[in-house]
């Protein structure tokens, strides 16, 4: 049975191989660049039609791990205390209100000089026993 010569039989031997001028299917010039370069530009019609959604943001990244907490230490108190000297009392002690000020977590770094009720969202147990230990007091509201 007769067969047609496979393109790469037929063209043996002549020197280009069906690529035009010498040259033309050498290194990577005349491509457009190599690998992805271009895809913005002269090869943007080609994005269009195979890979439409290569480019843009794509997926959900969760905001909850990147949430930074402002915090305070306890010798940080005493400044806030001689600052504001707040005029609002519960249980007789000055009351400072951190959620006022946008802070969230009270550190127990530090000693507390006068006793005061502190308001805030979260503390340390070293916090709270500095706080207590000073004659103060801490709570959420």
């Amino acid at each position: 049975m007769a067969t047609r010569k496979r393109k790469v039989r037929k063209l043996r031997g002549s020197r280009t191989m069906g690529w035009g001028q010498v040259g033309q299917h050498r290194k990577s010039g005349g491509h457009g660049g190599t690998g992805n370069a271009g895809l913005h530009k002269h090869k943007w019609s080609w994005v269009l039609v195979h890979d439409p959604e290569h480019f843009g943001k794509d997926g959900f990244h969760n905001p909850t791990g990147k949430k930074i907490k402002k915090w305070i230490n306890i010798e940080e108190i005493n400044y806030l205390l001689e600052k504001y000297q707040p005029k609002t009392t519960r249980d007789g002690l000055p009351v400072i209100d951190l959620r006022e000020l946008k802070i969230q977590k009270v550190l127990g770094k530090g000693n507390l000089e006068k006793p005061v009720y502190v308001i805030a969202e979260s503390w340390t147990k070293k916090a709270e026993e500095a706080i207590v230990k000073a004659g103060g007091k801490i709570s959420v509201n």
